[in-house]
């Protein structure tokens, strides 16, 4: 197989680019942008581009690198008829941003993130049902009329309908259709594991990671215990910290295992980096290029 690329997520943030622009030059193969970020509405109520599209792009340009989209408002889950409108503006921006930006696959979540034709905050599980899997795979189908290689990333959720062992098999069900990827996000896998008290390894044994486009990496903090009246805590996907031990030694395991993989993708969010935290960065980029050699 041909050694995957490495990628990192740009935010829509000034400080957060003004910190990590250097580095993108040498230690970055490709851009993530979620398309969204660079979207706002116009005087009609349409969304066009915003500043942050202009700088993205600029960012590419001047880097000579290309970019990925991992969207966050597809919600491939919804059927609510009366979402359909919005799905069918949501593609014509995306096919805009294709134009632009020359995506070379995109993905979003799975699960739902419009209900009742309000947004959510997260995504919200699906019934890993047969029906629902044929919802997924042709609203992807769909979206192959503007970027050929489409997908979805294994999200976190915090009720499921199901087993969440039994994710894998739903997602190789959904995944039929032809360039159709699954984004194996670590971090999401490692949560969910500890949330659910199960083990990561056998969620991807069962996985068919012929159908692996790109890894994530990324870190989170658990929640507060004053946030629930039992005092739980769970691991959030926050996307606000170091990359734990436990997903690294699940990539060096893992990624080999995967003959489709194109790119592995550091994720970290805006109003999370400061000063201090642009070495620690680099410092993953340049781990995830040792592992991938």
């Amino acid at each position: 197989m041909t050694s995957p690329r490495i990628g990192f997520s740009l935010q829509p943030e000034a400080a957060f680019l003004g910190l990590l622009e250097p580095l993108l030059h040498e230690h970055v193969d490709y851009f993530e942008i979620a398309p969204e970020t660079t979207w706002r509405l116009g005087a009609a109520g349409e969304w066009v581009p915003n500043g942050f599209h202009r700088e993205f792009l600029r960012i590419g340009a001047a880097t000579r690198k290309p970019f990925v989209g991992h969207a966050v408002h597809g919600s491939f889950g919804t059927v609510d008829p009366r979402d359909r409108p919005r799905q069918q503006e949501w593609q014509r921006r995306i096919a805009a941003d294709h134009a632009a930006f020359a995506f070379e696959w995109l993905t979003d979540h799975l699960g739902a993130a419009v209900l009742d034709q309000r947004a959510v905050a997260l995504p919200i599980g699906l019934p890993m049902v047969p029906a629902m899997a044929a919802v997924v795979r042709e609203r992807l189908v769909e979206l192959q009329q503007v970027v050929p290689d489409v997908g979805v990333e294994n999200s976190v959720f915090y009720f499921l309908l199901g087993d969440w062992l039994d994710e894998p098999a739903f997602l190789a069900d959904l995944l039929r259709a032809k360039r159709t990827h699954l984004l194996l996000d670590l971090h999401n896998l490692f949560t969910m594991a500890q949330n659910t008290g199960q083990d990561p390894e056998a969620w991807l044994a069962r996985l068919d990671t012929s159908r692996v486009i790109e890894i994530h990496l990324s870190g989170g903090e658990m929640s507060q215990p004053q946030w629930l009246p039992n005092g739980r805590t769970l691991r959030l996907d926050s996307h606000d910290h170091a990359v734990p031990e436990e997903v690294w030694r699940l990539f060096e395991r893992w990624w080999r295992k995967c003959p489709n993989l194109r790119g592995v993708t550091l994720e970290r969010m805006e109003g999370t980096v400061g000063p201090d935290d642009v070495a620690t960065v680099r410092d993953e980029l340049v781990r995830i290029r040792k592992v991938l050699r």
